[in-house]
């Protein structure tokens, strides 16, 4: 079976955790997070550009994104 294609990269996200003090975490525990953060990230990409298209726009901006986050559900 092919790996799936990850939009993060499990080196860093493994490192964060570190950072935050778990010094050992499952491979399964980094992909559960991995998933989340990546549907999170589609969700609110999703969200922002309704807001830019809302305002006659194809950018995204700060203001969209941020709009975008603290609507989030």
């Amino acid at each position: 079976m092919a790996k799936k294609r990850r939009i993060f990269a499990w080196s860093p996200l493994r490192a964060l955790m570190k950072k935050a003090g778990a010094e050992i975490v499952s491979r399964d525990a980094v992909e559960l997070l991995l998933n989340y953060l990546e549907a999170r990230s589609r969700k609110l990409t999703e969200t922002a550009l309704v807001f830019a298209k809302h305002s006659k726009r194809k950018k995204i901006s700060k203001g969209d994104m941020g709009l975008a986050i603290e609507n989030y559900h």
